[in-house]
């Protein structure tokens, strides 16, 4: 399609609709004891180590980049620098389906070492939904999903012609999902703007 072609950007404003409407269902529908329990155990544990697959694993740098910024101590799964986890470390998976392998592969790990293992994810039943011993539910379609309720079923019924594709309702709904677990840290630490900006890279 050439550029000249371009006549209108609908889709674009009933997608940003689609996922703001999405958000404060889920919004409604969050275990407010489990976000309690969440919190507890991050300001608990000696450290925190990160993991996602693909965007879900983009999701999950950038909550550990503001970890960083908060001061704690973090990890991302996989990187070269990564060490060992131990058992009084908190390992936090995101994963829309719950199911994706690497990652359950790795949840079961993370269990068999005694490490506490938290899920951010859109499905209870899944394998990492089950094993986790807090299991942080958004529901949200996934790359797997045909049809998952809610406001979603507008998309099904067509009031939504072109919605987000694949996982990124789950995405962007567990970015900001994780950006407020932020804020609320920043609550419960007493930091300041200040000391964030302070632990902020200087080399980029």
């Amino acid at each position: 399609m050439k550029k000249d072609q371009v006549k209108d950007c609908e889709d674009v404003i009933s997608s940003m609709e689609f996922i703001v409407e999405n958000i404060n269902e889920v919004i409604k529908l969050l275990d407010r004891e489990a976000i309690i329990c969440m919190l507890q155990k991050i300001l608990g544990g000696e450290r925190v180590f990160l993991m996602g697959a693909g965007r879900s694993g983009l999701v999950a740098k950038a909550f550990a980049m503001r970890l960083m910024h908060l001061g704690f101590t973090v990890y991302v799964v996989g990187e070269t620098t990564t060490p060992a986890v131990r058992p009084q470390d908190v390992v936090i998976a995101i994963s829309g389906s719950g199911e994706t392998r690497s990652i359950a592969d790795l949840g079961k790990i993370v269990k068999d070492i005694g490490s506490t293992l938290i899920t951010v994810t859109s499905k209870k039943e899944s394998t990492l939904g089950k094993i986790s011993d807090i299991a942080m539910i958004l529901p949200s379609k996934t790359k797997n999903d045909h049809d998952v309720g809610g406001s979603l079923e507008k998309s099904m019924r067509g009031d939504y012609k072109n919605s987000p594709p694949l996982g990124t309702a789950f995405e962007i709904t567990s970015l900001v999902f994780l950006d407020s677990v932020i804020a609320q840290l920043i609550t419960l630490t007493g930091a300041s703007e200040a000391e964030l900006k302070s632990r902020h890279t200087n080399i980029e």
